[in-house]
């Protein structure tokens, strides 16, 4: 790479990030991309509910778009891990984990956010195959199957509510005292969906698909899918670090632009929605590349 200046770095390089690259290429904005090739959904098998693309891997879809985006010859690409990023005089200076220095006007953080998954034996190789978290991106292939929500309260009562109209053998999981009000359980009885409250120690699975959860008590109950419904944080510190501001729900807050509370930085994607899915990254993520253009546009005309 010739140049260590840019006028935009896009830290992430997955569907938000590459989404924000293109419409920043098309504007012949000299872009670099830091990416170190960890989405979140590289262990899901189709991505669904985008059109054009609805059943394909996500890989997939992701190789088709880095291949797209440069082609455009003002964009640089790098596989690395950024690990430091700080404000300077001219906007912002972005450190890889290799020791490389870059600089920008803008930046962009495409940084997805990370699941918190739950120390139980089998759960990370499911994540994303059968244990799952989107009624939208997941639900319709396993319509009519048995199906648990892993979740308790007001989170396992929203996804009750969606995914009661995709399957008639519902069952809530809480892993512990059921935390509900006593109009919700009721509303709960009258559509048939049974709660477990033991504890889960195991899922028993083939490749990811699971096949039976084990309770603590030794007890092995059948289901095809559970969606679990848990914490998340920032996939990256740094914009944190660099006085982003975060909602109640520890998304990066924006405004309707997908700037953030600190000027010059603008996110896009998983960080800062709760929309989770490939087709809103995209769309965030072309709204953030076109608004990070008319910036640039209106400090030089």
């Amino acid at each position: 790479m010739s140049t260590k200046n840019f006028e935009v770095i896009i830290v992430g390089g997955s569907y938000a990030g590459l989404s924000a690259a293109m419409a920043l290429g098309r504007s012949l904005r000299k872009v670099l991309i830091i990416d170190n090739g960890h989405p979140c959904n590289r262990q899901t098998p189709h991505s669904h509910n985008f059109i054009t693309q609805d059943g394909i891997p996500p890989a997939e879809i992701a190789a088709k778009a880095k291949e797209q985006v440069l082609k455009y010859k003002t964009i640089d690409f790098v596989n690395d891990l950024a690990v430091n990023a700080e404000k300077s005089k001219n906007g912002f200076s972005v450190i890889i984990k290799s020791g490389e220095k870059f600089t920008t006007k803008k930046v962009i953080f495409a940084t997805g956010i990370k699941d918190l998954i739950p120390n139980i034996r089998g759960f990370a190789e499911c994540w994303g195959i059968s244990m799952i978290h989107c009624p939208y991106c997941h639900g319709y292939e396993f319509r009519n199957k048995k199906t648990g929500i892993m979740a308790n309260g007001e989170r396992a009562f929203h996804l009750a509510s969606l995914v009661n109209n995709l399957t008639d053998h519902l069952t809530i999981l809480t892993t512990g005292k059921a935390d509900f009000s006593s109009e919700q359980l009721a509303k709960l009885e009258s559509h048939n969906i049974n709660i477990i409250e033991t504890e889960i120690s195991e899922l028993e699975h083939q490749e990811g698909y699971l096949q039976k959860v084990i309770f603590s008590t030794g007890e092995k109950v059948v289901f095809d899918a559970v969606y679990a419904g848990f914490p998340t944080t920032q996939h990256s510190d740094i914009p944190v670090s660099l006085g982003c501001e975060l909602t109640e729900h520890g998304h990066i807050k924006v405004n309707e632009f997908q700037q953030t509370t600190i000027e010059g930085i603008y996110v896009c994607g998983d960080n800062s929605t709760m929309m989770r899915s490939v087709a809103t990254a995209v769309a965030n993520g072309n709204l953030a590349g076109a608004m990070v253009n008319a910036e640039l546009t209106k400090e030089h005309f």
